[in-house]
C-alpha cells in the first residue's frame, strides 16, 4: 500500500521543447500525471523549465488558457509550478482514447510569449471489464464440424491501453476452445470454436464460463455464462459473396439512404438454406442508431445522423444466418468510410487580457488572443481570420491562433471604445464563415493640459464693491476623463507690489469663482492685472500652458462731491460797474471720472431775488458777472449762494457763499 501511495503522488515530467515564432519564441512542454490525482498534485515546474526566476515571473505573469472551460490545471505565480485543479477522471475527459492528452496554453506578457503545454493523463486501472449480458445462449447443431466459430459478445472496459481488456479465458471443457480477434483500438472480440464434435444424445447442453481480464496489476475481471444448446444437423453455413465490403458515404446523408447491399447464399434446402441478415453481436449501440439492415435483403440504410466530425469510419460486423433448426452463421465486415463535407462554421474564441486598454499603449500591445477551430477536415477545416482595417488594431497569426494587437497609438479623446469584429472563413466549397465581436475599452491617460475658455480675460468691477463677494469667474476645460479632467484653480502670486494687489483677491479652487477681499476705489486704482493657473488632478498633474492673464478695470461710481478751491469767497465791486463785469471766478473739482467728475455752476436757491436780478454765473467757467444796476445807496453788500454740481446720474452738489461788498 505504501508503494501504491508513493506511485500516486509521484509525478514525472517529459519535456519536449519545440521552437516556433511569435512576438517572441514559443516552446512546447510535455508532462504527465496519473488520473484520479487529488487537487494540488504537482504536475511540473513550468517556471523552472522556462528559466524564469521570481522577478521574471512577477513581471511577465503566468496564465493558463484552456478555452472557455475551467482549466483542469493551474499555475501559481509565486513558484511557477503547474498543479492539478480538481480531481481528474481520464475516462470522462478522453473516453477510450489510447492517448489522453490535454492541450494547454501558457501565456507570458511583456513581451507576449505563448507556450504550448501538453499534459498526458496516465490511466489508472479503476474499471473492471463488463459484459452487457451476464448469460449468452447459443444453439449449435450436433452436425457442426470442428472449426465452426461462434462470435461472442465482447466485454467493455472504460480504461484504455494496457488497462483495457487484454485477454479472455474459457472454463475447462472437452468440446470448445476460445479464439480472440484483435481489432486494435482496445477491441478484442472473442469467438467460441468447436474442437470436438457434439453429440446431442449424450449431452444436450454445455455451460461454459467466459472470463475477461484487463492488463492491470493485479488484473480486474468480469464473467459471462455461455449456455450451448445442441440441436440437430444443419450442416452448411451461409457464404457471403465477398470476404469484406468497403463503401464511401457522404456525411449528412439523409435517413433512408442506401449504403450497400450484402449478399450470402446457403447450399442447404428449405429453411436451412433461407438466409437472413443482422448486425453482429459486437456492434455497439452507436452504430445501430446510425445504420439499419434489412433482414431479408441485406440492404444497409442510414437510420440516424452521419457526422464525419463524430466518426470518420465505421467497421460493422454483418452476420448471415440460415433458418435451420440449429442456425448456422457466417460473418463479414462492412467498412463505411465517411466523406467529409463542409458543414461546420469556424468557431472563434476570444480571450481578453484586460477590461480596459490605456490610451498610451505602445503599438504591438496585445489586447486579446483569438483561438479558431473548425471541426471539418482538409480545406474545409482550414480557417483564415480577418479584422476591419479601419481600426487601430491588427491580427498577427500563428497556426489556428491569432493575437489582436495595437497597430498605432490610441487616443481616448477621439474614440473611447471600439467594437472589434473578427471574421473567420474556411476554404471549403462553398465556404463557411462566422464572426465574433469583442469590445475594447480605451482607458484615459493624463495627456491633455487644461485650457481656458478665454485667454486673456478682461473683467470690469464697479468700485465700492462688497468685500467677500464674487466679482467674476474663470473657466477651463480638460479633454481627459475622471480625475484627469478634474480641474483646480489658483492665483499666481509673485513678490513685490503686484503681489499686494493679488492679496486682495481669492479664487475658489473648484469653481474658478474669484472673490474680492476688499472694496476697490476707482480714484485710487483704475486697472491692474494678475495670472490664474488651472491644474488637473491626474498623476502626475498637468497645468495649463503658462498662466492666463486677467485684466481688471475698476469702473467709477459717483461717490465724490465737487470741492471748491477756496474755503470762502469775499470780493469788492464798485457801484455802477458796467454790465458783464466779472465779479469773481469760483472753481470746484470732482475726483470722479467722466460725467461724474464734470462740474457745472449755478446760483443757489437760497439767494434772494434782488441778487438774482443783479448777478449771473457762467455754468461752465464759474464766472460771476454783473447783469443789473449796482447802486451803493440801494445796497452796499450781497451774499450769493453758489452751487457746484457734477453730471452723474444722481448728481452730487456742493454750496459755497460769495460775499460781495459794494464800494461807493
Amino acid at each position: 500500500r505504501s508503494s501504491t501511495r508513493r506511485g500516486q503522488t509521484k509525478w514525472t515530467s517529459i519535456i519536449m521543447v519545440l521552437m516556433s515564432f511569435w512576438s517572441s519564441s514559443s516552446a512546447q512542454f510535455r508532462y504527465s500525471v496519473l488520473e484520479e490525482a487529488p487537487e494540488g498534485t504537482i504536475v511540473g515546474n513550468i517556471g523552472k523549465d522556462l528559466g524564469l526566476d521570481n522577478t521574471m515571473r512577477r513581471e511577465r505573469g503566468m496564465r493558463i488558457v484552456y478555452g472557455s472551460k475551467e482549466p483542469p490545471f493551474i499555475v501559481k505565480q509565486d513558484d511557477g509550478v503547474l498543479y492539478v485543479n480538481g480531481k481528474i477522471d481520464r475516462e470522462e475527459i478522453c473516453e477510450r482514447r489510447k492517448d489522453c492528452l490535454i492541450d494547454l496554453k501558457l501565456v507570458l506578457q511583456n513581451p507576449l510569449e505563448i507556450n504550448h503545454v501538453i499534459v498526458e493523463i496516465v490511466d489508472v486501472n479503476d474499471n473492471s471489464p463488463i459484459f452487457q449480458q451476464k448469460e449468452n445462449i447459443l444453439d449449435v447443431s450436433e452436425s457442426a464440424l470442428p472449426g465452426a466459430k461462434f462470435q461472442l459478445q465482447a466485454a467493455r472496459d472504460a480504461d484504455s491501453g494496457l488497462l483495457s481488456v487484454q485477454q479472455y479465458r474459457l472454463s475447462q471443457n472437452r468440446h470448445f476452445r476460445l479464439d480472440v480477434k484483435d481489432r486494435g483500438e482496445d477491441r478484442k472480440t472473442p469467438s467460441l470454436v468447436l474442437e470436438k464434435p457434439l453429440d446431442r444424445e449424450s449431452v444436450k447442453s454445455h455451460v461454459l464460463l467466459l472470463t475477461a481480464l484487463d492488463g492491470g496489476k493485479p488484473p480486474k475481471s468480469g464473467n459471462m455464462t455461455i449456455v450451448v444448446n445442441v440441436s440437430d444437423a444443419n450442416d452448411n453455413p451461409p457464404v457471403f459473396s465477398q470476404e469484406s465490403y468497403t463503401v464511401s458515404l457522404k456525411e449528412n446523408s439523409p435517413v433512408g439512404t442506401t449504403v450497400i447491399q450484402v449478399s450470402a447464399t446457403d447450399l442447404d434446402e428449405g429453411s436451412n438454406g433461407q438466409v437472413e441478415y443482422s448486425f453482429g453481436n459486437d456492434v455497439d449501440a452507436q452504430v445501430r442508431e446510425r445504420f439499419n439492415i434489412n433482414r431479408e435483403t441485406g440492404v444497409i440504410v442510414v437510420s440516424g445522423t452521419i457526422d464525419f466530425e463524430e466518426c470518420s469510419r465505421y467497421e460493422i460486423d454483418v452476420q448471415a444466418s440460415d433458418k435451420g433448426t440449429a442456425t448456422l452463421n457466417t460473418e463479414t465486415s462492412v467498412i463505411i468510410n465517411i466523406v467529409d463535407l463542409n458543414d461546420n462554421e469556424p468557431e472563434v474564441e476570444v480571450t481578453s487580457f484586460s477590461q480596459a486598454l490605456p490610451e498610451d499603449s505602445k503599438p504591438g500591445t496585445t489586447v486579446a488572443l483569438i483561438s479558431v477551430k473548425d471541426a471539418d477536415s482538409g480545406l474545409n477545416g482550414k480557417v483564415m481570420c480577418y479584422i476591419n482595417p479601419d481600426i487601430p488594431f491588427l491580427l498577427t497569426p500563428s497556426e489556428n491562433m491569432y493575437a489582436v494587437v495595437t497597430k498605432s497609438r490610441l487616443d481616448r479623446e477621439m474614440m473611447a471604445q471600439y467594437d472589434v469584429t473578427i471574421s473567420a472563413k474556411d476554404e471549403g466549397e462553398p465556404p463557411f464563415s462566422s464572426e465574433k465581436t469583442m469590445k475594447v475599452v480605451v482607458s484615459d491617460v493624463n495627456d491633455n493640459v487644461p485650457e481656458f475658455v478665454l485667454s486673456p480675460y478682461t473683467f470690469y468691477i464697479t468700485e465700492n464693491n462688497n468685500p467677500g463677494a464674487s466679482v467674476f469667474s474663470v473657466k477651463a476645460y480638460d479633454q481627459d476623463d475622471g480625475d484627469n479632467a478634474l480641474i483646480s484653480y489658483h492665483i499666481l502670486r509673485e513678490k513685490g507690489s503686484h503681489d499686494t494687489l493679488t492679496s486682495f483677491l481669492n479664487i475658489n479652487a473648484e469653481t474658478g469663482s474669484i472673490l474680492a477681499l476688499k472694496s476697490f476705489d476707482f480714484e485710487t486704482l483704475k486697472t491692474f492685472q494678475f495670472q490664474v493657473v488651472a491644474t488637473d488632478s491626474g498623476t502626475p498633474s498637468l497645468s495649463s500652458n503658462g498662466s492666463m492673464n486677467i485684466q481688471i478695470h475698476i469702473l467709477d461710481v459717483n461717490d465724490n462731491v465737487p470741492v471748491f478751491s477756496s474755503d470762502a469767497y469775499s470780493v469788492t465791486l464798485r457801484e455802477n460797474s458796467p454790465l458783464g463785469t466779472t465779479v469773481v471766478q469760483v472753481n470746484a473739482t470732482d475726483l470722479d471720472d467722466g460725467t461724474n467728475g464734470e462740474v457745472i455752476y449755478s446760483l443757489g436757491k437760497s439767494t434772494n431775488q434782488l441778487a438774482l436780478n443783479i448777478f449771473d454765473i457762467n455754468p461752465i467757467t464759474g464766472d460771476i458777472t454783473v447783469k443789473g444796476l449796482i447802486d451803493y445807496e440801494e445796497r452796499d453788500k450781497y451774499e450769493i449762494e453758489i452751487e457746484a454740481s457734477d453730471k452723474g446720474i444722481a448728481p452730487l452738489t456742493t454750496e459755497k457763499s460769495v460775499n460781495i461788498k459794494i464800494i461807493d
